[in-house]
């Protein structure tokens, strides 16, 4: 059977409407999705010059230094060693002076020395000692102690120490017992301080001067 053209020409438009379409999409999708890039040349960053240190260099400003400050030197006065006063000065004076007027001395006292204070020292430049030394006086001792016969009695020996005041003429004064032993040992060794000739005075700075001394006093039995 033959076909009829009518229904030959009907498929083949069908046919041409999905190509026109198909390539109408496919022209759609290609224009957006087309990039298009400039021709240029490509540049190599790793074969251009470093220059960068070249061209943030900046050069040194270079600032004139401050003036120095100005010193103000000080004027210099010149005063004369001697200035002569024309003005005349008029003195007047009550009293009429003459060739035989005597003129009275003018006697300036001396200042009075201050006394000294009544001072008593432990240690001077020159110590006090009995004339003839310590030993004369343990000599003195044993020839004038009598020994207590209550401390003989007890059997008491032992050291008494005494304390005086050598004055300024050498006299022994302000005798005491510091340390004693009793049973009339301590009376005894008064007693014959009491009765011991003047000792060599201390001196300070060359002048006789009170010196306090403790010396210890021997009783022993034999």
């Amino acid at each position: 059977m033959k076909k009829k053209p009518e229904a030959d020409l009907r498929k083949k438009s069908g046919m041409f409407f999905n190509l026109g379409l198909v390539c109408s999409l496919s022209l759609t999708i290609i224009a957006f999705e087309w990039r298009h890039y400039e021709d240029g040349d490509l540049i190599n960053l790793g074969n251009l010059d470093d220059n960068f240190e070249e061209i943030m260099e900046i050069p040194p400003t270079e600032q004139p230094p401050p003036p120095p400050p100005v010193i103000q030197q000080p004027e210099i006065i010149e005063v004369p060693d001697e200035e002569e006063i024309e003005q005349e000065i008029e003195v007047d004076l009550d009293v009429e002076i003459t060739e035989e007027t005597a003129i009275e001395e003018i006697i300036v006292s001396d200042e009075p020395e201050e006394e000294e204070a009544d001072e008593i020292f432990y240690i001077v430049e020159e110590q006090a000692e009995p004339y003839g030394g310590i030993n004369a006086f343990y000599d003195f001792f044993r020839k004038h102690v009598n020994y207590p016969p209550q401390a003989r009695r007890m059997s008491i020996e032992g050291k008494v120490y005494v304390q005086f005041v050598v004055d300024t003429d050498g006299t022994l004064t302000d005798i005491k017992v510091s340390k004693g032993i009793g049973a009339g040992c301590d009376q005894e060794a008064i007693r014959i301080l009491k009765k011991h000739p003047k000792w060599k005075p201390g001196k300070q700075r060359g002048k006789p001067v009170k010196v306090r001394m403790t010396i210890p006093i021997i009783f022993r039995l034999h």
